[in-house]
């Protein structure tokens, strides 16, 4: 076995490789408003317009994380976004989750229909 690797982990890998400083490095421009950021110190999330809680913990929903505005690997087949500040977007961990892959995404939209579930 090759060192370094660890038993059953697959060599195979899904989805393009990022690299971890540079998603650090974006969060961290994106987060203080550093320049090419178009969105200022502390942004608020680009998809509801809510405040991010900055200070969060990364796994509860209004934490921040950055969006790839134009998915890396998009569910539809389209076009592939590129993992560049110019693609990137503020958002709130729930958001982020809520759009995945998907283009373009709409919080709390809720679908009308006329379909009886109950009798």
């Amino acid at each position: 076995m090759a060192r370094g690797r660890r038993w059953g982990a697959s060599t195979e890998r899904s989805g393009p490789r990022r690299s971890t400083a540079l998603r650090e490095r974006h969060r961290d421009i994106i987060k203080n408003g550093k320049p090419p950021s178009r969105f200022g110190v502390h942004p608020d999330c680009f998809h509801c317009g809510e405040p991010i809680d900055y200070t969060a913990g990364h796994l509860e929903p209004l934490s921040f994380q950055i969006d790839h505005l134009v998915p890396l690997e998009p569910t539809d087949g389209g076009l592939k976004g590129t993992d560049t500040i110019d693609n990137i977007v503020p958002s709130h961990r729930k958001c982020n989750r809520g759009k995945s892959n998907k283009r373009s995404y709409q919080p709390g939209v809720t679908y009308v229909t006329d379909r009886r579930w109950w009798t």
